[in-house]
């Protein structure tokens, strides 16, 4: 159980951009849903701000999961980082990661890897502040 506690939410993302892209070759401009505004304009969403969506939602949770102090966050952040550097050797050799919604899925990584590590350091000079004063 522990194991799958230290998954990174991103992987999700990072294997459905995957799907789309490699294996389905969906394009990411295929529109989802389109809506009429009362103001007279058109919003649509296509895969591409899906899976942006996703990564935010992810984020989130990763941002959550790291103010944690117990051993799942050190696996979570082994796994994180390890998340980053796939998502950075795809950007580099991969043709069809080539695009601005990989780019800031993998910026979203790397949030997530340095933002983890702030808070979870944060986090642990909270904790050993608090046990000196027992």
């Amino acid at each position: 159980m522990l194991f799958f506690a230290a998954i990174p939410t991103l992987l999700y993302v990072f294997i459905a951009y995957n799907f789309i892209v490699l294996v389905s070759h969906l394009s990411l401009q295929n529109p989802l849903l389109q809506f009429s505004m009362l103001s007279g304009g058109h919003l649509s969403f296509n895969l591409s701000d899906l899976l942006l969506i996703l990564g935010i939602l992810a984020l989130y949770i990763e941002l959550i999961k790291s103010t944690r102090t117990n051993t799942a966050s050190v696996l979570d952040h082994v796994f994180s980082m390890l998340l980053f550097v796939l998502f950075l050797v795809e950007f580099l050799l991969v043709k069809t990661a080539a695009s601005s919604t990989f780019f800031i899925l993998m910026l979203m990584q790397m949030l997530d890897v340095i933002a983890g590590f702030s808070i979870s350091i944060t986090a642990a000079r909270r904790d050993m502040s608090f046990d000196q004063n027992h």
